[in-house]
């Protein structure tokens, strides 16, 4: 579908590039000639993830250590960056969420999902942004982004509060940073599978056939992702700016998402927190 070099000469960043959807995007824009840099806690993780991609694309890959939740750490990170070349994409993948009645949530289980899910993408999104104008040179800010930021969801607040915020940001800085040649665009995901989001937000007991109320019928397939995220980076989208595009089959058009943890006795609940406690 897209040319073989349509990334060619481009710098990416990738939050959370070691695994899920974000080692699925790397992986698209690698094939695509892309020069990746991912980034994200598990130094072991994103080694591994890097060498495969090497192997299989022989593409460029490095890997970052960074705790993007302190902005210290990504500001350290960005020196390393662009002290090697100036980057040229940021895709804002890293996020955190897990399902509960928001009522018992303490505060630092709140701030477990603001931390990396709304500061460290301002604070990555800033980091970056500030060296592009800088130097002049022209940027890209993708954001991974959710349909809560239009139905609002019940049972994820914190996360619908974070993305939605970073929709703000997206949307702010296009008309501030786009005349310095900074687009600013978002994808909002549907359900794309992993295995961290789905033990978070799909718990036993959750309902089975939620992929069957999707209007097209399924989940989303992870290369579907990466191929929208690859366009949307690419120069070949060089006058979309300010926008999320919605990619969950029609789903939002249904429900939220959560409705079915309406009818969760206290008992499944109570489940759901011992077994977070344990983890």
């Amino acid at each position: 579908m897209f040319e073989k070099n349509l990334l060619k000469g481009k710098r990416i960043l990738i939050t959370g590039g070691g695994s899920g959807l974000g080692a699925a995007m790397g992986r698209r824009f690698a094939e695509l000639g892309g020069e990746l840099i991912i980034c994200g806690r598990r130094l072991e993780l994103l080694e591994q993830t890097a060498s495969a991609m090497r192997s299989d694309y022989g593409s460029t890959v490095s890997v970052e250590r960074c705790d993007i939740r302190d902005g210290g750490a990504v500001d350290a990170m960005m020196d390393r960056v662009f002290g090697a070349a100036p980057l040229d994409v940021l895709v804002n993948n890293a996020a955190a969420t897990f399902i509960a009645q928001s009522e018992h949530l303490s505060f630092r289980a709140a701030d477990a999902i603001l931390a990396p899910t709304l500061h460290g993408a301002m604070y990555c999104t800033l980091a970056a942004g500030r060296r592009w104008i800088e130097r002049g040179h022209k940027g890209v800010v993708l954001s991974i982004l959710s349909t809560s930021t239009i139905t609002g969801r019940a049972f994820t607040v914190p996360s619908a509060m974070a993305k939605s915020a970073v929709l703000a940001m997206t949307k702010s800085l296009a008309v501030e940073w786009g005349p310095k040649g900074i687009r600013t665009v978002a994808i909002a995901p549907g359900a794309f599978p992993t295995p961290g989001a789905t033990g978070q937000l799909r718990p036993k007991g959750r309902e089975e056939s939620w992929a069957d109320r999707n209007p097209l019928g399924r989940h989303g397939d992870h290369a579907e992702l990466a191929n929208l995220a690859s366009f949307l980076i690419s120069d070949q989208a060089g006058f979309i700016n300010g926008e999320m595009v919605v990619q969950d089959g029609g789903s939002h058009l249904r429900s939220s998402g959560a409705e079915d943890l309406l009818q969760w006795t206290e008992a499944q609940w109570e489940n759901q927190r011992a077994a977070r406690a344990k983890n």
